[in-house]
């Protein structure tokens, strides 16, 4: 199996992280990572298969949050087993670390919940490598003080950063492309971390348009062209949310990819990848 551990800013390969944006069923689990394993073999891109286990920040009380937290973690160990890949999960509280991270190889901090010490803090002390969402109201020069948090010259910390939109006006999202190359500058050559921290463009977030009526909305025509444009800045990792049929997703219906349409997708992130590798 894949180390996560393994992956930094030094690699010349690009890594995914892919998936479902939360446990709805085994079968949807199965279906997804049964697609984008052998995939992303095919490219030689490293995989991680992601699903949150639970939704703590739904727009309405009233929208799907978990199947029930064990059983969800379960179908994901399950998953990690059958398909012998790394697993990433979000956790929305110093308390759920310890919990997630007997199921799961990386605990990522939610953007709205990026400044929180306690949760970095437990997230760090399980072990785990940690995947920091950069909020929607932070600059990208601000995401080095969350990871001085977990990583020290005296105490590095195996961590990820990711970059998944801008706050632009009221219910919307926009990239500055910007963001990437100075976050990748910067924690690469800071004296907070002496190890290479990724750095990583949610291609599917990115696209949101938040709280638009009782739910998220979105704009997934975009996914693939800001996708590219991530790959053309630079970027060491790939997120992106898909399921087999995204109309009836239980979470983010309006943004996740369709599953029908990773492979043609990742060939065109891996084509350019590779071209820009030889520049």
């Amino acid at each position: 199996m894949l180390n996560p551990q393994t992956l930094t800013a030094q690699s010349a390969q690009l890594f995914i992280i892919a998936g479902p944006c939360v446990v709805e069923s085994k079968e949807c689990l199965r279906q997804v990572a049964q697609t984008l394993k052998p995939l992303c073999e095919s490219l030689n891109l490293p995989y991680i298969f992601k699903a949150s286990y639970r939704k703590a920040n739904r727009t309405s009380g009233g929208s799907f949050e978990t199947i029930g937290d064990e059983r969800a973690l379960e179908y994901l160990a399950e998953i990690r087993a059958e398909f012998d890949v790394p697993v990433l999960t979000d956790i929305h509280s110093a308390e759920e670390a310890a919990l997630a991270a007997k199921y799961v190889d990386v605990l990522q901090i939610p953007a709205f919940l990026c400044r929180q010490s306690d949760i970095l803090l437990a997230a760090a002390a399980t072990g785990k490598t940690v995947n920091i969402k950069k909020g929607q109201f932070l600059a990208p020069d601000d995401i080095v003080k969350a990871v001085e948090k977990i990583s020290t010259p005296d105490k590095p910390h195996p961590v990820w950063v990711t970059e998944r939109g801008t706050s632009f006006g009221y219910h919307d999202l926009v990239v500055d492309m910007r963001s990437l190359a100075i976050m990748r500058s910067l924690l690469n050559s800071t004296s907070a971390t002496s190890r290479s921290v990724p750095v990583i463009y949610d291609a599917t977030h990115s696209v949101q348009q938040p709280s638009i009526g009782a739910q998220s909305g979105g704009k997934r025509e975009f996914i693939a062209p800001l996708a590219r444009a991530a790959v053309a800045v630079g970027i060491d990792g790939l997120f992106f949310e898909t399921h087999p049929n995204p109309a009836e997703a239980k979470s983010d219906a309006a943004t996740q990819l369709p599953l029908s349409e990773a492979e043609n997708f990742l060939h065109q992130i891996a084509t350019l990848h590779a071209t820009m590798q030889k520049l």
